[in-house]
Order: C-alpha cells, then structure tokens, then sequence
C-alpha cells in the first residue's frame, strides 16, 4: 500500500511540475531518492518477515518430523509388545490343551479302575458264603451222599476259584469218587490236585488215595512206587507214616 501510494504521488508530483513547474530538476532527484530508499527499506522489512516466516515454517517442520519419529518408536514397540503377549497366549493355549488332554487321560484312567473295583467288589463273593458252600459239599460226603458232595465240590471251584480251600475241594471230590469206587476218576482227581497245587497240605493225602486207589484196581507195583514217591516227596507228614506201614506189609 506504501509502494502504490509513492508512486501516485511521484505521478502527482511530476505532473504538478510539468503543469505548474513549481519543483526542478533538483528536487525531483531527491524525491525520486527518498522513494528509492523507503522502497528499500519495505523491501527489507517484507524479506525479513518472509524469512521469520521461513524459519517458522523449518522449526515446525523439524518438530513435526521429530513427532513422526517418537511415533514409529511407540509403534515398533506396541508391535513388539503385541508380539510377545501373542507368543505368551499361544504358549498359555498350548498349554491348556496339554493340561487337558493329560487330565483327560488321568479320569479315563481313574474311571476304567473305578469300574474294574466295583465290578471286583460285586463279584467277589462274601467269606461267609464261601465257607457255607464249603461246608455243604463236605456235609454230603460225611452223609454218605458222594455223588451230591462231588457235584457240590466242582461247583464251589466254579463259584470260588480264588478260595484257600480249592485243593481241599479237588481232594475230597477224589475221596468221594473212590467211595464210589471209581478208581479211575480218582486217580484222575488226586493227579490234578497234584499238578495245580503240589505244595497243597492236601497233596500227600492224594497221593495216599492214588495209591490205594491203584491198589484195588490190582495195580500193586504202581501203588508201590506212588507209596515210595511219597515218602520222598512229603516225609514226616501222616501220610507219610501210612505209607511206611504200607511198604512194611502193614495195612
């Protein structure tokens, strides 16, 4: 607005002198030199404001540019984060699967055993039932009923396979056949008692049966040597003592 004013008034001027020829030449000079100079110093004054502008402009620019950097240096470090809290769920989730998968395997486990228990537990017979069957079967031999006793004897081994009281049940279903007087079955019954159970308390009393046994079927030798077996296999026991009265021509 000062350049076009100075202007209008050198025209203004010129024109007056030109018409009025109030100024000369001298004075035109100096005129035109004092608005040479106030140009100048406008000139100056706009440069320095452009170069504030400048500066002003740089500054906000390296400040701008130092926010972009703190920016990218939170955002690698949110990413890093990011990565190890995922690695951190992925191996909690890794872990929970595991954690599932044995614990899963340790009920199965705990189940199967459970089951297996209560299915001992319901068959496993009561004591007092098994020493009644027991005593049953033995009643019938003592009754004279053999063929009663050794039906009663086979089914207690089938009831109660696992009894104290098997061998004993195998010796007297024996007994009961040589009442009977089936040799043969009896010798049968004493040889398995001795093969299943050889360190039975019963074993040298079927042995004694085998014996007699093979005696009355006119088997002499043989009752001889099952005599002499026993002896050696089971001395100092009564049946024992019974073979050596035997073998002496004792009876």
């Amino acid at each position: 607005m000062k350049l076009r004013a100075a202007l209008v008034l050198v025209l203004c001027l010129s024109a007056g002198a030109s018409r009025a020829g109030m100024f000369d030449d001298e004075e035109a000079r100096k005129a035109i030199a004092a608005l040479g100079a106030q140009l100048g110093a406008n000139q100056k004054a706009v440069e320095e404001r452009v170069a504030k502008i400048e500066l002003l402009v740089q500054d906000r620019s390296i400040d701008l540019a130092k926010q972009i950097d703190e920016l990218k240096q939170e955002l690698a470090r949110l990413r890093g984060q990011l990565e190890v809290q995922a690695h951190q769920l992925e191996t909690l989730d890794r872990r929970q699967k595991d954690l599932y998968v044995d614990l899963d395997a340790r009920l199965r486990k705990l189940e199967a055993s459970a089951q297996a228990q209560a299915k001992l537990a319901a068959s496993a017979p009561e004591p007092a039932a098994e020493g009644k069957a027991y005593e049953a079967a033995l009643n019938q031999f003592k009754l004279g009923n053999y063929q009663a006793c050794i039906a009663a004897f086979q089914g207690f081994l089938a009831s109660y396979p696992e009894s104290q009281q098997v061998s004993s049940a195998q010796y007297w279903i024996g007994n009961a056949y040589y009442a009977l007087r089936d040799y043969k079955m009896a010798i049968a019954a004493q040889q398995k008692l001795l093969a299943s159970w050889p360190d039975s308390q019963k074993a040298p009393d079927a042995l004694l049966n085998i014996a007699s046994s093979q005696a009355e079927m006119g088997q002499t030798r043989m009752a001889r040597e099952s005599l002499q077996e026993l002896l050696k296999k089971y001395p100092g026991t009564p049946a024992a003592d019974q073979a050596k009265q035997r073998l002496a021509g004792k009876r």
